[in-house]
């Protein structure tokens, strides 16, 4: 249930590679963050070619929706920085 200042927000992120390998690794890499959300929160990352995307579905503070995408880049950027 909504309440007070929260909103239902949904955002998608989606990062394309010009290798499916490394689209591959990137996504395994982001699926663990993806398991274990607080309530309201849902994270979903897939491959699709050589496109990551993630999606976000928020019942919550627009803050927190912010906070989850800068973690979601921030993984993403880690784990091309390891490739």
């Amino acid at each position: 249930m909504i309440q007070g200042d929260e909103m239902r927000m949904h955002a998608k992120i989606t990062c394309t590679y010009a290798d499916e390998q490394v689209c591959k690794a990137v996504v395994a890499a982001l699926v663990p963050d993806n398991l274990r959300v607080p309530r309201g929160l849902r994270v979903s990352t897939i491959r699709d070619g050589k496109r990551a995307v993630t999606e976000v579905q928020l019942d919550g503070r627009v803050e927190t929706l912010l906070a989850t995408i800068d973690d979601v880049l921030a993984c993403t950027l880690a784990a091309e920085s390891m490739l």
